[in-house]
């Protein structure tokens, strides 16, 4: 979540396109800072590890112990991501049980003996505490699977942890900084590390980069999967809403939340899709590298932005897809109501309240803060943790709202729905009659500013739209501006999940353009910026 950029948002959302720009050279590449860089089957994809362990090239076992030893490199000690908020005390024995199952001839399907990591607003029945990032659920030990957690394991799975996240979902203020929590401290970017890995989904799009598991899982309620991914060079898939069970999940929105992977490759995600989402689709039988072949793709001219290299990237994906028998629509106005984005924050400030307070009565025993006027108290008798860095506005704006029957709740959800459903997306997809809608996913991530917060440049891509309207929205690498990734969003229409993933792996293998994390440690790391700052 990013409520500072609403007024940005708003005013991109109808500004005129940019003119196109040219790709520019690609510099020299650096060399990864000492040996951080994961070689061997740490670096594969979730993909072919799963044909590794079918080939018994590798143990679940030893695979587990690998990526328990990574942890321990490169994000306990080393560049220090602290990415993995705890690592699960059980996840040697649910690989070895694995193995075992595989010796029997009674393996459960692709995910079997995988480690999975999942962002800690996500509970598990597993020895570890569900925290959002908070120390007033630092105690918050369940002993409960939810649904999701249930269907990985169902599905041979093995749980490695849970990974850090921007506190409470980059919820409690305006002021927020993405990536840290008062449990983990601040997340790093692989790529480069004093860059923002963005948020809320921050320690799975970090460790996932940087592999420390074979997938994850994150949530989104407003670009929380798309915006880390697209910042740490990976695949981010958020399904349409209801896809898959938010029961056990930490709350914001009960109409925008949902779960969804974080991989490197649109079949790694598709994979688990197929795991979480326990319905008849198989997203990844649905894959298909002609997928673009005469498809009419809406081009979100009025979403891209002015900056040059965001727009080159851009620009040279949709030539990919050119290529591959798409065509580009180009696009150029997208509408809003007055009051849209003001309206999307009180639906939000509204749904936290309700649903929070939900989650809260249900949680651990041990757990003593139960309504949000609770954690507004906690935080503020230990403010030196929690409130350290940025204050709770938005926790304390929410908790002066009443109930979900109020007029002003009702109108601003209704005119927010409608403003990305029926007059937003729906009606781009069919009055320009295309079947996707693609933007660049963000922008070149700023530094991480524990001063200001998040300090963000001028915002492209439109991912508060299929966020809002609870629509399908997919990221998948389109390369990288001096060493920072950047990824091209495909979104569509309610229920088209396998379709947009469809669309995304197509431009995927016909691009390869997933770049690797070199752990530099800043911008002056990259040998023209070297050159040009250092005359």
């Amino acid at each position: 979540m990013h409520h500072r950029l609403f007024a940005a948002l708003g005013a991109l959302a109808l500004a005129a396109c940019a003119t196109p720009a040219e790709a520019p050279p690609a510099p020299a590449t650096p060399a990864p800072l000492a040996n951080y860089e994961a070689t061997g089957l740490l670096a594969k994809t979730l993909p072919e590890l799963s044909d590794a362990l079918i080939r018994r090239e590798i143990t679940s076992a030893q695979l587990t112990q690998a990526y328990l030893d990574r942890i321990a490199a490169i994000d306990d000690a080393g560049p220090r991501l602290q990415a993995v908020l705890v690592t699960n005390p059980d996840a040697l024995a649910q690989a070895r049980a694995s193995d075992a199952r595989r010796a029997a001839g009674q393996t459960l399907g692709p995910l079997d003996g995988l480690p999975i990591l999942l962002k800690d607003n996500i509970e598990t029945l597993d020895p570890m505490a569900t925290t959002a990032g908070s120390l007033a659920l630092k105690d918050n030990v369940t002993g409960r699977d939810s649904p999701l957690a249930a269907n990985l394991r169902a599905g041979g799975a093995v749980i490695l942890g849970k990974t850090n996240l921007s506190q409470w979902a980059n919820f409690r203020s305006n002021q927020s900084l993405s990536g840290w929590s008062s449990v983990g401290g601040q997340v790093r970017n692989p790529h480069m590390l004093d860059r923002n890995p963005c948020g809320s989904s921050s320690g799975t799009g970090a460790a996932i980069a940087a592999s420390l598991a074979a997938g994850g899982i994150g949530t989104e309620t407003n670009g929380s999967i798309i915006c880390p991914s697209n910042v740490n060079g990976l695949v981010g898939f958020k399904p349409t809403v209801g896809v898959i069970s938010q029961d056990g999940i930490i709350p914001i929105s009960p109409s925008q939340d949902t779960a969804g992977p974080m991989t490197k490759t649109v079949l790694g995600a598709a994979l688990l899709m197929n795991a979480i989402d326990t319905g008849d689709t198989d997203y990844a039988a649905a894959l298909a590298p002609d997928a673009l072949k005469g498809v009419r793709v809406g081009v979100l001219r009025t979403a891209q932005g002015s900056n040059p290299d965001v727009l080159a990237r851009f620009n040279a994906a949709l030539d990919v897809m050119e290529a591959q028998g798409a065509e580009l629509v180009e696009i150029t106005e997208f509408n809003l109501p007055d009051g849209f984005f003001p309206a999307s924050l009180l639906v939000l400030e509204y749904e936290f309240k309700a649903s929070l307070n939900a989650y809260l009565a249900s949680a651990a025993p041990a757990v003593t803060a139960r309504t949000l006027t609770d954690l507004i108290a906690f935080n503020d008798a230990q403010a030196d943790t929690e409130l350290a860095l940025f204050g709770q506005d938005l926790f304390t704006g929410s908790d002066r709202l009443g109930p979900l029957t109020d007029k002003a709740y009702l109108d601003a959800l209704s005119l927010v729905q409608a403003a990305t459903r029926e007059n937003g997306i729906d009606k781009l997809l069919a009055d320009h009659n295309v079947a996707v809608l693609v933007s660049p996913s963000g922008p070149v991530a700023p530094r991480v500013d524990p001063v200001n917060g998040d300090v963000w440049p001028e915002w492209a891509g439109a991912g508060w739209a299929p966020a809002i309207a609870g629509y399908p929205h997919l990221t998948v690498p389109a390369g990288e501006v001096h060493g920072i990734p950047l990824g091209v969003s495909f979104f569509g229409a309610r229920s088209a999940d396998a379709a947009i993933l469809a669309y995304g792996y197509a431009y995927e293998q016909a691009s390869q353009m997933r770049p690797v994390p070199r752990y530099l440690t800043g911008a002056e790391d990259r040998p023209e910026i070297a050159a040009a700052m250092g005359k």
